[in-house]
């Protein structure tokens, strides 16, 4: 299995388009993140978590030509609004995207994409064929998904554990039952907002604690506002096997 971050950035904190901050101003190309997303590549299929705005400009950075599915962790529109460009998809694969999430997510795609989901549906829209997932494991290119719960605040969010290979994004707790499924992960994917707390989402310190309670070989940190600096600056806070996740990097498991 190969995972790819399309983008590992958020629009929570993001300053005004005009900025002239550190991030905005760094020459790392570590400090250029797009709105937070990961490619799964499974035996030659391709499938996307989360489709945001930046989706379209994701997809063809990575140059992908085929895709699979795209499963989403929730419903808000930093994660779902650049779904309606799967359209590029239907007409190359002449087929629905298969699309999954929780009935929430469905109830958010029928309101933001309603010309997709009517009964008069024409040529030219997206075509989607829609799976509800709950918390209980699925199959999707041939291994198993299991679906982590999360608290985004008080908005339920779906991590996904696949194989041994765990991430989770938008999260601010995690009940101890939810923290038994991620146990004996190899690579930990997790939010980390910022240093300062935040009232749903990890922040730095809480994003070490759960680190250090699942002792995973390798984690990454994403989600990260750019109230939290540069990736040199957050990479000196952190442990060895602790890494800031960015734009583009890729790893095998």
């Amino acid at each position: 299995m190969r995972v790819t971050f399309l983008g590992t950035g958020t629009s929570q904190g993001v300053p005004v388009i005009a900025c002239n901050c550190e991030v905005c101003t760094s020459k790392d190309v570590r400090d250029n993140r797009l709105r937070t997303s990961v490619l799964v590549e499974i035996e030659g299929q391709h499938f996307v978590v989360d489709a945001g705005p930046d989706f379209r400009q994701q997809m063809l950075r990575e140059g992908v030509e085929q895709l699979s599915a795209v499963v989403f962790t929730h419903e808000h529109k930093d994660h779902i609004s650049g779904l309606d460009d799967v359209r590029a998809f239907n007409y190359r694969q002449k087929m629905a995207m298969p699309v999954l999430g929780s009935h929430r997510v469905y109830t958010a795609l029928k309101r933001e994409y309603h010309y997709a989901f009517g009964d008069n549906t024409y040529p030219g829209v997206p075509q989607l064929d829609f799976r509800e997932i709950t918390n209980d494991a699925f199959t999707l290119g041939g291994v198993q998904w299991q679906p982590i719960e999360v608290l985004h605040y008080t908005l339920p969010v779906h991590g996904f554990r696949i194989g041994d290979f765990t991430y989770i994004t938008d999260a601010k707790t995690i009940a101890p039952a939810e923290m038994d499924k991620i146990r004996g992960s190899k690579v930990l994917v997790l939010n980390a907002l910022r240093k300062e707390p935040h009232l749903s989402h990890f922040n730095l310190h809480e994003a070490l604690e759960v680190i250090e309670e699942i002792k995973p070989q390798k984690a990454y940190l994403t989600h990260i506002s750019h109230l939290f600096g540069t990736h040199e600056e957050i990479s000196r806070l952190l442990p060895d096997h602790v890494e800031v996740a960015y734009d583009r990097l890729t790893f095998e498991i």
